[in-house]
């Protein structure tokens, strides 16, 4: 069974920067697949981006590439979510969530994630 935490959520301006934090614990960090999550309210919940267990790996949606970056660092057995350029359709609820490495492929990096965080609130105000 692996917990995950996120950190990091806050209020920030339109154009401002986040960095969001989720860390891991109860399992053998490398062998799970991280990714994040957003639900804004009245919506569902979408995908923002993914990381295989190694790091070598990264997804992102569309609307967030070139904006979000996600890393992970393996001996924190923590993943990253560095959000730039923030507008205030990113305002949501952050949530990790963790899946078997196994199945982090170029196809179903979106899909499978059976562990979730609590999620952190991202307000941007404009």
């Amino acid at each position: 069974q692996v917990q995950l935490a996120e950190s990091g959520g806050g209020l920030v301006q339109a154009g401002g920067s986040l960095r969001l934090s989720c860390a891991a614990s109860g399992g053998t960090f490398s062998y799970f697949a991280m990714g994040w999550f957003r639900q804004a309210p009245g919506k569902e919940r979408e995908f923002v981006g993914a990381v295989s267990g190694s790091g070598s790996n990264t997804h992102y949606v569309d609307f967030v590439k070139g904006r979000f970056t996600i890393s992970r660092d393996n001996t924190k057995n923590t993943v990253y979510l560095q959000m730039n350029s923030l507008k205030p359709e990113d305002t949501a609820v952050y949530y990790c969530a963790a899946k078997d490495n196994w199945g982090y492929t170029d196809t179903t990096y979106r899909t499978g994630y059976n562990f979730w965080g609590q999620g952190t609130q991202v307000t941007v105000s404009s």
